[in-house]
């Protein structure tokens, strides 16, 4: 779709090249400047500690976001490599960049000094707290200052992290989008654009009904693991007869009655307090403790079809490892080979378009 683009990516780590890798999945061909005095984009040393080394310099962290792309090594403080990245930014449509404030106009590479060379360049730019902090911005630094790390886990283990980068993938999501806007109004008025992403924008525009249970509400997100602060039993979890775990996900008076059908537990549906979803949120405690009972005693084969049957929504909690025995996933795998590695990916581009 879009093979008659060009991108230059001068970002690294993993908001910024996972939106080149967008493009890149798109037909775009995409070249990434790495810094050759550091051996190229720090992701390629972030290394779990069982991952080997290898004469390609290749990590599983940085072949997650960084699938056909050409690569660059270069020192922007050479003049001659400056004058190729010069050259490549004359031609091209798009730069992705994520340089630590001040870098990016002492090369001359923020937006104004590439707008003199290419009046049409569009240019994505990710930082992290926006432009008037200057601080450096880890995910998980913006996952504590943005309210996630402060509901996220439970009483007993404190706040957690998400376990990836969650901020850097939802600010890649909105800078593709950023981008795309501007690509679609460079074909309406011929103009370029600066589009810019914080971090800490994209991490506050996803917390949905957490911001507005507090905003409207006065309620303050608290530690409550998988729980949903407005629905129950939705994000409780039970491990079968057999060993499995499962999370439910009962949003209507419907469902639940239709559970307690499906797991004998139709004692339960003339108790009062479990009679409204309101009245469930005020007394999950106790239903949890009642559920657990039902579920410990069945196993999971007993009641999987009878839920999937009657539209009752719940989860098998799954390990990487199953979910990438299924085909459905399997089908989502990129593979590229790099020198001696076959190196593997999800894809960032998971839509489907069907022409008209």
């Amino acid at each position: 779709m879009f093979k008659d683009l060009m991108v230059v990516e001068l970002a690294s780590v993993l908001a910024g090249p996972d939106v080149g890798m967008f493009f890149a999945e798109m037909g775009a061909r995409v070249i990434k400047i790495e810094n050759k005095t550091t051996n190229g984009d720090v992701t390629r040393q972030w290394r779990t500690a069982s991952e080997k080394s290898n004469q390609e310099n290749i990590s599983a962290y940085f072949s997650s976001v960084n699938w056909n792309k050409e690569h660059l090594f270069l020192d922007l403080k050479q003049a001659n490599d400056k004058k190729q990245v010069t050259d490549l930014l004359k031609d091209a449509s798009i730069v992705i960049a994520n340089f630590k404030p001040g870098d990016a106009e002492k090369f001359s590479l923020d937006y104004h000094s590439i707008k003199q060379i290419n009046p049409t360049i569009i240019y994505g730019e990710i930082n992290g707290f926006g432009e008037a902090d200057n601080r450096v911005a880890y995910d998980v630094v913006l996952q504590a200052e943005t309210g996630f790390m402060a509901m996220n886990g439970t009483a007993s283990s404190g706040p957690l992290k998400m376990p990836l980068a969650m901020i850097d993938v939802l600010a890649a999501h909105q800078l593709k989008e950023g981008i795309l806007v501007a690509l679609l109004n460079k074909t309406q008025s011929g103009k370029g654009a600066y589009v810019q992403v914080a971090l800490y924008d994209a991490a506050l525009s996803s917390l949905k009904n957490q911001a507005t249970n507090w905003l409207m509400n006065g309620e303050n997100a608290k530690l409550i693991g998988s729980l949903h602060p407005n629905i129950a039993p939705y994000g409780e979890t039970y491990q079968t007869k057999d060993g499995k775990w499962i999370v439910l996900a009962i949003g209507t008076d419907k469902q639940f009655k239709s559970m307690l059908t499906n797991i004998g537990a139709t004692a339960l549906m003339d108790d009062e307090r479990f009679s409204s979803n309101v009245k469930r949120v005020a007394n999950r405690s106790v239903l949890d403790d009642l559920l657990k009972n039902y579920f410990n005693n069945i196993s999971l084969s007993s009641f999987q079809e009878k839920f999937h049957k009657a539209n009752i929504p719940f989860g098998v909690i799954k390990d990487v490892k199953t979910v990438f025995e299924e085909d459905k996933a399997k089908a989502l795998v990129l593979e590229e080979k790099v020198g001696s590695i076959n190196t593997k990916r999800i894809k960032t581009a998971v839509f489907k378009i069907t022409e008209g």
